[in-house]
């Protein structure tokens, strides 16, 4: 999986590439909450070009959002399109995130 992190002051966009699988979760993971740490509240993060994600990847986006809200900001997942986006669904964690 490849991933790029763009902040700008408390707003960080992201976005992710191919596949997310138990070891780029993990780091996708403790980068992010590294920033949300430094002052980022505000994720937007573009899915689009993402084309499978596992349990662990769907894992670290609950505990990204987890420690956004705690924070008192928020998480966007945006373009998530095929078996990213019906992963989201089957599992119930459109309730969960703000999806668009």
């Amino acid at each position: 999986m490849k991933y790029s992190i763009k902040v700008s002051g408390n707003q960080a966009l992201v976005f992710l590439k191919d596949k997310i699988y138990v070891r780029d979760a993990s780091s996708l993971k403790n980068d992010l909450l590294e920033i949300i740490n430094q002052g980022v509240t505000d994720l937007r993060m573009d899915l689009s070009g993402l084309s499978y994600i596992d349990s662990s990847g769907l894992g670290a986006l609950v505990m990204i959002n987890k420690r956004t809200v705690e924070k008192s900001g928020r998480l966007v997942l945006t373009g998530a399109q095929g078996l990213p986006l019906d992963l989201i669904k089957r599992t119930r964690l459109n309730n969960v995130f703000i999806v668009e």
